[in-house]
C-alpha cells in the first residue's frame, strides 16, 4: 500500500460498491480526504444482494489454477490478482471479523454466509478513517478543471476533487444502482469502452409448453455440456425460458460470440458423463419386458424425471435401438436463441476499454482519474473469481491514485 506523509488531498470515489468501498479505505488510510458518491440511498446494494445466498468472497484453490478462471484476454487483471491474491483479501475479510471458511467446494464463505454483517463493519472503519459517503448523488458527467456534475434532490451540484477514482459498476441488475449510464458520457468524452453484455447468465431456449410447464426450476445434475468448442460440467436449472446456473455461466463468453455469427447456436448436454457410450448401449440393449420405454430408461441410466422428459424434448420421439439411445444421452442437442437479458445478469463483459488506460488503471486522457471494478473490460466464472479480481482492480487503482497524487505535489 502506498502512503503519503504530505499534506491531505480531496478525493472523490464515484460508486459505493466493494470496489469504490475498497479504493476509498485505501486512499483514506493513506492520508487522504476521501467522499464517496453513490446514486442509490445505501452503499453497496448488489453486494448484499449477493451475500443473501452466501457471500463467496473468493476460492482457496491454488493461485496458479486460480489464474486461469479469467480468459486469454484478461492479462491485466491475472497481473492484479497476483499482487492482490485470494490469501490478502481473506486476510482483510477477517480484519473486519468475518472469520471465513473454506466450504466443501473450495469457495471461501464469511462464517456468517451474508454481506450485512461484513459491511456493516466496513462501513464503521470507513467512518473512523473519515471517508464521507454522499448517498442520492447521481454522477452525470465530467466538468471543466477536474470538476464532476452530480445530480441530488437538491439540484445538481459541482465537486471539485483533486482526483477521481470511479468504479460504478457494469450493467447488471439497474435497480441496485449499477444501470451503465456512464458509457455514453465516457464514449461522448473520447473515452472508449467496449459494449457491455450479459456475463454469468442463462440461456434462451423454446421449450414445449408440456415440458416448462412440469419441470421448470428442476435441477440438472452432474451433467456435462458443450457448445462452440467449449466443454464444462455441473449442474443447470431449468428455467421457463431456459437454462441456467454454473454449468451454463462458464460457457456464456463461448456461446456470446457464436451468436455473433449465426442465429442459432447447439447445446449438447451429456447427461451421463461419467459412463462411456458402449457401456451404456449394453445396459440399455437388455430385455425390456412389458416395462413402458420411460421406466426402463430410468432404471437402466438412472436419470431423473427431468433428464428423461428433456431425452425427449430434443426430439419428436426417443430413437429406436439401444446404440441410438445411448447416442441421444450422451449428446441432447437443444437450440439456443439467445443469452438472458443484461438486467438479469449475474455480471458483465465489456466495459473501459484497456488502451485507454495505464498500469495503474489511470485513463489516459484525463490525468488523475481512475477506475476499477466492473467498469473494465474483463469477465469471470462465479465461485469467488467475479469479487477477487473487483478488490484486486480496486487496490491497484487506489495505490495508482495516491502514488499520483505524491507525483504531483511533488512537481
Amino acid at each position: 500500500m502506498v502512503s503519503t506523509a504530505a499534506a491531505p488531498r480531496d478525493v472523490a470515489v464515484i460508486g459505493a460498491g466493494p470496489a469504490g468501498l475498497y479504493a476509498a479505505e485505501i486512499i483514506a488510510n493513506a492520508g487522504h480526504r476521501v467522499t464517496v458518491y453513490e446514486r442509490m440511498p445505501s452503499p453497496a446494494r448488489k453486494f448484499l444482494l449477493a451475500g443473501r445466498g452466501g457471500l463467496n468472497l473468493t476460492h482457496s484453490e491454488p493461485l496458479e489454477n486460480f489464474l486461469t478462471r479469467y480468459r486469454t484476454d484478461a492479462d491485466n487483471v491475472r497481473a492484479m490478482v497476483e499482487s492482490f491474491p485470494p490469501a490478502t483479501l481473506v486476510e482483510w475479510a477477517n480484519g473486519l471479523g468475518a472469520d471465513t471458511f473454506i466450504g466443501s467446494s473450495g469457495r471461501v464463505f464469511p462464517r456468517a454466509m451474508k454481506a450485512s454483517p461484513l459491511l456493516r463493519a466496513w462501513l464503521r472503519r470507513l467512518g473512523g478513517l473519515g471517508v464521507v459517503i454522499k448517498t442520492r448523488h447521481r454522477w452525470t458527467g465530467f466538468a471543466p478543471e477536474r470538476g464532476l456534475l452530480f445530480e441530488t434532490p437538491e439540484g445538481t451540484v459541482t465537486a471539485m476533487p483533486d482526483a477521481t477514482l470511479f468504479a460504478l459498476g457494469g450493467g447488471s441488475w439497474p435497480k441496485l444502482g449499477s444501470d451503465a449510464h456512464w458509457t455514453g458520457t465516457f464514449s461522448a468524452a473520447g473515452i472508449p469502452v467496449t459494449p457491455l453484455a450479459p456475463a454469468n447468465c442463462g440461456v434462451r431456449i423454446t421449450w414445449s409448453e408440456i415440458f416448462k410447464s412440469r419441470f421448470e426450476g428442476a435441477a440438472l445434475k452432474r451433467i456435462a455440456l458443450t457448445c462452440a468448442g467449449a466443454t464444462t460440467r455441473g449442474e443447470a436449472i431449468v428455467t421457463r425460458d431456459g437454462l441456467e446456473g454454473g454449468a451454463i455461466y462458464a460457457l456464456i463468453p463461448h456461446i456470446r460470440s457464436a451468436l455473433r455469427t449465426k442465429e442459432g447456436v447447439t447445446l449438447s448436454i451429456d447427461l451421463k458423463p461419467d459412463v462411456e457410450q458402449p457401456a451404456l448401449a449394453e445396459r440399455l440393449a437388455k430385455p425390456r419386458g412389458k416395462e413402458t420405454l420411460t421406466n426402463f430408461l430410468r432404471k437402466a441410466t438412472h436419470l431423473d424425471p427431468a433428464a428423461l422428459a428433456l431425452l425427449r424434448e430434443a426430439g419428436a420421439s426417443l430413437p429406436h435401438g439401444s446404440n441410438a439411445l445411448a447416442a441421444r444421452i450422451k449428446s441432447v442437442p437443444l437450440s439456443i436463441v439467445g443469452v438472458a437479458g443484461i438486467e438479469r445478469a449475474i455480471s458483465t463483459a465489456g466495459g473501459i476499454d484497456w488502451s485507454a488506460l495505464d498500469h495503474d488503471i489511470m485513463i489516459k486522457a484525463r490525468p488523475g482519474v481512475f477506475a476499477a471494478g466492473e467498469m473494465l473490460d474483463w469477465e469471470a466464472p462465479t465461485g469467488g473469481y467475479l469479487l477477487q479480481a473487483t478488490f484486486a482492480t480496486a487496490a491497484r487503482a487506489a495505490n495508482g491514485l495516491v502514488a499520483w497524487l505524491a507525483r504531483e505535489r511533488g512537481h
